[in-house]
């Protein structure tokens, strides 16, 4: 036999449903109906809920998980990986912003290359 949920929600099902409308991307739409079903009993069993979602049930667990240690915001909250740096940085990148600014400006990427290497 499952386990039943030990989940305090804290938010109220009207507040709930309001967001639920309200959410702009799909991840927190999502997000904010298990919550919904949860708050309101229509789910009561964890292989249930992620059966609904179409989620494993590792990524409904971890959901929970962030829901218990900060609450709807940091369910919802997103991680963005940081990307690769930028080559071109600091008083460089000014410079040929610059540069790009003017009208004789550069007429073919290889002499914004030779520009960058020249060190100008």
């Amino acid at each position: 036999m499952a386990r039943p949920f030990n989940l305090e929600i804290s938010e109220s099902t009207e507040y709930l449903s309001k967001s639920l409308k309200n959410a702009r991307t799909a991840i927190e739409k999502e997000r904010l109906q298990m919550i919904w079903w949860l708050k309101t009993g229509q789910v009561t069993q964890h292989k249930e809920l992620s059966r609904i979602l179409g989620r494993d049930t590792s990524t409904v667990t971890r959901w929970l998980q962030k829901y218990r240690q900060g609450g709807l915001a940091k369910l919802l909250e997103v991680n963005v990986a940081p990307g690769a740096m930028p080559k071109i940085q600091g008083e460089v990148l000014s410079r040929l912003k610059e540069k790009l600014e003017c009208p004789q400006g550069f007429s073919s990427y290889g002499q914004i290359v030779e520009w960058r290497l020249a060190g100008i």
